[in-house]
C-alpha cells in the first residue's frame, strides 16, 4: 500500500491560484497523453478565456426553457403523490439510488471529477449514464463546473456560492444563469481527460438520451401491469418525483453544506459537515471533509459519518472492478482529540 502525505496545511501553504489542489492542477493542465480511445484534440490551456461562472458574471434573468421544465417536474412531483403504489414507491428508490449515489456520488463526483479512484471503462461508462439520469447535464458540463467550484469556493467565480445568495446557490444559479451545458469546446478546458473520450463527448451532447429511454421503459410497464393508471404513475414517481427530489439532494449539497454545519477542518472556504444532507445524498453532506481532501474517495472519515457512495466503492474494489482508492485518515486515532486535524491520503 503506498502512502503520501496530504494535509490541511498543505492547501492552507499552497500559493494564491487559480488551481487551488494539486490533483485538479494536474487535470487541467497536464492532462495531454492519448488514451485507450485515441488521441482527440482539446483546448489548451489558453486557448479559451477562463470560464467565470459567479453570479455578476452569469445572471441573466430567467432561462425560461429551464424555469418550464422545472415547473413542470414541480408539478408532476405533486401529481405523483395521487399515484401511490409499493412498486411505484420501489422503482423510485432503486433509480434514485442508481441515479444520485451511482451516477451523480460515485460517478460524476467521486471518479470523473476528483479521480479518487479508477475503473475499467465500461464501469466509468456505466457510471456515467446513471449519472445523466439525474437530470444534471452531462458529464463535461458537470465536471467542469464543479472543478471551477473548487477553484474558486466561495469566491467570486463560484458557481453557486451561497455568499450570492441562498436562493442563487440552491437553484438560481440554474434557472437564471446562462446555461453552458452546451459549450463543450469551451468547459473542455476544465475537464480535457473527458474531452478526449469519445464516448463521454457522446454522452454529454445526448444526456438526454438515457433518462427518455428509461421514462418510455417505464410508460410501457406500468401500461402492461396496471393500464393507463399504472402507466402514468409508473412514470410519475420514476421520473418527475425522483428527479425533482434527486435535483434538490444536489442543489443542498452547493447550499446547505456551505452554510449549516460543523467545521472540522479550516479550509479556505465555508464547507462544513451536514448529516441529514449526507443522509439524503449517500455521504455528498460531510462537505468539509471533503473540501479538505478533495481527492478522497472516502467523505465521511469518522466512524460515525455514514458514508454509502464510499461502501459502494469499497465493494467495487473487493470485486477487483475498482484500484487505486484513495482515502483521507487523520493521522491522530480520535478525530475529535484538540488540536489541529491533520489527515494522511493512503491509496489502495
Amino acid at each position: 500500500m503506498a502512502q503520501n502525505a496530504f494535509t490541511e496545511k498543505n492547501l492552507l501553504d499552497t500559493p494564491d491560484d487559480p488551481h487551488l489542489w494539486p490533483s485538479l492542477d494536474r487535470l487541467i493542465r497536464n492532462e495531454r497523453q492519448p488514451t485507450e480511445n485515441g488521441p482527440r484534440a482539446v483546448p489548451q490551456p489558453g486557448a479559451h478565456a477562463e470560464i467565470r461562472m459567479g453570479r455578476s458574471e452569469n445572471e441573466s434573468g430567467l432561462v425560461w426553457v429551464t424555469t418550464v421544465f422545472m415547473a413542470i417536474f414541480h408539478i408532476g412531483t405533486i401529481a405523483a403523490l395521487f399515484f401511490f403504489s409499493w412498486t411505484n414507491l420501489i422503482v423510485a428508490i432503486v433509480l434514485y439510488v442508481l441515479a444520485i449515489n451511482f451516477g451523480i456520488g460515485m460517478g460524476y463526483h467521486r471518479l470523473l471529477v476528483h479521480r479518487g479512484y479508477q475503473v475499467p471503462k465500461f464501469v466509468e461508462y456505466f457510471l456515467a449514464m446513471c449519472g445523466t439520469l439525474s437530470l444534471e447535464g452531462g458529464p463535461i458540463a458537470w465536471v467542469a463546473t464543479h472543478r471551477i467550484h473548487h477553484q474558486h469556493s466561495d469566491k467570486e467565480g463560484d458557481p453557486h456560492t451561497p455568499q450570492e445568495g441562498t436562493w442563487w446557490a440552491h437553484m438560481g444559479w440554474i434557472i437564471s444563469g446562462r446555461a453552458l451545458n452546451a459549450q463543450t469546446s469551451a468547459l473542455a478546458h476544465y475537464a480535457p481527460d473527458l474531452a478526449r473520450d469519445r464516448f463521454l463527448v457522446w454522452l454529454s451532447k445526448f444526456h438526454w438520451i438515457p433518462l427518455v429511454l428509461v421514462g418510455l421503459a417505464l410508460y410501457v410497464a406500468g401500461a402492461l401491469t396496471g393500464g393507463i393508471k399504472g402507466a402514468i404513475g409508473l412514470f410519475l414517481w420514476g421520473i418527475f418525483l425522483r428527479v425533482t427530489l434527486g435535483l434538490h439532494a444536489t442543489w443542498l449539497v452547493n447550499s446547505a453544506t456551505h452554510m449549516h454545519g460543523g467545521r472540522r477542518f479550516e479550509t479556505r472556504d465555508d464547507s462544513r459537515n451536514n448529516w441529514w444532507v449526507a443522509l439524503l445524498t449517500g455521504g455528498e453532506g460531510w462537505h468539509n471533509n471533503h473540501h479538505a481532501n478533495p481527492v478522497s474517495a472516502r467523505h465521511g472519515l469518522a466512524w460515525y459519518e455514514f458514508d454509502p457512495n464510499y461502501y459502494g466503492i469499497w465493494v467495487m474494489k473487493k470485486l477487483g472492478l475498482a484500484r487505486q482508492v484513495k482515502i483521507a485518515k487523520f493521522t491522530s486515532r480520535d478525530p475529535e482529540e484538540p488540536g489541529p486535524r491533520v489527515t494522511h491520503m493512503t491509496t489502495s
